[in-house]
């Protein structure tokens, strides 16, 4: 005989926040996607100058969305950014858009958004959102998940050497990295520790 101590799946943060009725649950969907690719657009807007290089808030608004919205919804909320985006909605930084931007050297980050949110989601789904250890490390592996695509698809386009590569789009951006992670952290923490004590007030 076998005992389950601790579930596959538990829940994300919004599924406990806004558990999804068999009919709502395409507009709760809808809302929370459309509400997740404005934050989105929002974050990718406000640059913080930094030393050595300015860092927008993107990375937090994707690894936030993953962790408080599960794989599923997570992801599909990332894509329909990258669909505005494709389309010639002015959602990424600079206000730049369109087919051309998938083309670019910094396309394959968009690729790493949806990954990551997707890697995020489907820890903190099992449980791993609920203790902050065991968060960093979902968000450290959801960062770094982004960056493969990215440092792939740069090295590509430009032909640089992977040193080269590194230094362009790696190491400049590791500490703002840092202190985005740990922001997502305290954030979720706060959030779970919210729900629990409402839950208990019930």
């Amino acid at each position: 005989m076998t005992i389950n101590t601790y579930p596959s799946i538990q829940t994300s943060l919004l599924d406990k926040v806004w558990p999804a009725s068999a009919g709502s649950r395409f507009w709760r969907a809808v809302i929370l996607a459309v509400g997740g690719t404005a934050l989105l657009t929002i974050c990718a807007k406000i640059q913080i100058p930094f030393v050595p290089v300015p860092f927008t808030l993107q990375t937090f608004a994707v690894l936030l969305i993953g962790a408080a919205y599960g794989w599923r919804l997570g992801g599909a909320t990332l894509a329909l950014y990258l669909g505005e985006g494709f389309a010639g909605l002015p959602v990424f930084a600079g206000g730049v858009a369109g087919p051309a931007y998938f083309a670019g050297p910094t396309a394959g980050f968009l690729l790493g958004f949806v990954l990551a949110a997707v890697v995020v989601g489907g820890l903190a789904e099992r449980g791993w959102g609920r203790n902050p250890l065991k968060l960093a490390v979902a968000l450290l592996a959801g960062n770094a998940v982004l960056y493969v695509p990215g440092l792939l698809w740069l090295k590509v386009f430009t032909g640089l050497e992977w040193g080269e590569v590194l230094q362009a789009g790696l190491l400049p951006f590791l500490f703002g990295d840092a202190l985005k992670l740990a922001l997502v952290t305290v954030l979720l923490s706060l959030g779970w520790n919210l729900s629990e004590r409402l839950r208990g007030s019930d």
